[in-house]
């Protein structure tokens, strides 16, 4: 029986983000949030699917009181590249009046995806809205996003792992790879 997901797989190709380099990352991402948001209650809004991994391990790494919601957009389906348009899949739960969001992403391709949401949280009238995106493709961005938290900058390819996935698959990975299949 094959097991998918394992450095075996040829669909995997190099690793580029290791374990111990994301938990190492992780730490430090979430005692800077929490030096910058000391005294107060952020909202971390995770992206779905892709970001839960990186959220939960972000969480606990923030050693504040932090608060969660998700959503869920679409611009990808099932495909290795992005359709352009962006849809809500599931919105959030709670009321953004006067909240400190921090927009968690898994990652930032073009940037359309989290131009889009910044702008509808945003006339929500939170507090603040801040982005943590895990990983950054370089290259691909049109804008300068205002991106301040930012994990790593990788080149251009297709990663899975760590929450990324093609057609559901590899989320499970505890690094992040380039994916060579079809």
């Amino acid at each position: 029986m094959e097991v998918t997901g394992r450095r075996d797989d040829p669909a995997l190709g190099s690793v580029v983000v290791a374990e111990d380099a994301l938990r190492a990352r992780v730490a430090e991402l979430g005692a800077q949030i929490s030096a910058d948001y000391a005294g107060r209650t952020p909202l971390l809004v995770g992206v779905l699917k892709g970001a839960f991994v990186f959220m939960s391990d972000l969480a606990r790494a923030i050693t504040l009181p932090v608060e969660f919601d998700f959503m869920a957009v679409s611009s990808y389906g099932s495909a290795t590249k992005t359709s352009g348009v962006v849809r809500i899949v599931k919105d959030l739960d709670l009321d953004l009046s006067d909240r400190h969001v921090i927009i968690v992403e898994d990652i930032v391709d073009s940037g359309l995806t989290l131009q889009y949401l910044r702008r509808n949280l945003l006339a929500r009238h939170p507090a603040d809205v801040e982005v943590c995106a895990l990983l950054v493709r370089d290259g691909l961005q049109q804008d300068d996003l205002d991106l301040r938290y930012v994990g790593f900058r990788i080149p251009p390819a297709f990663v899975v792992g760590y929450g990324l996935d093609v057609a559901e698959h590899y989320r499970n990975l505890p690094y992040i790879c380039a994916y060579e299949g079809t």
